[in-house]
């Protein structure tokens, strides 16, 4: 498959969050566009996910450890850690999820 970011469409997975998903049999790529203020309550998944910052300054807490991340830094969350996140400024992000997020199909 081939995808064009310009082409696709973006859905509101949760208030403020607004993702272009891209997916395989087996990850899922999602490029975020992050409103200031949004926030991703603490959760956990099975998925291993990779978030990389883009653009922006983001508060993003991992195992109850809060730090803040900017342009060009990315964080590696294993399977079931906890995590969530503040946007201090508009933002954007990538994350990869493997196994694939069959829920943001």
């Amino acid at each position: 498959m081939e995808y064009n970011l310009s082409t696709l469409v973006s859905k509101e997975i949760m208030p403020g969050y607004h993702g272009k998903l891209v997916h395989s049999n087996s990850m899922s790529w999602v490029f975020w566009t992050v409103d200031q203020g949004a926030v991703v309550p603490e959760h956990h998944h099975v998925h291993e996910q990779i978030m990389h910052v883009v653009e922006g300054s983001f508060q993003f807490t991992l195992d109850g450890t809060t730090k803040t991340y900017g342009p060009g830094d990315v964080v590696v969350i294993g399977s079931n850690v906890p995590h969530g996140g503040k946007a201090l400024t508009p933002c954007k992000l990538m994350d990869i999820f493997s196994p694939a997020r069959d829920e943001y199909k």
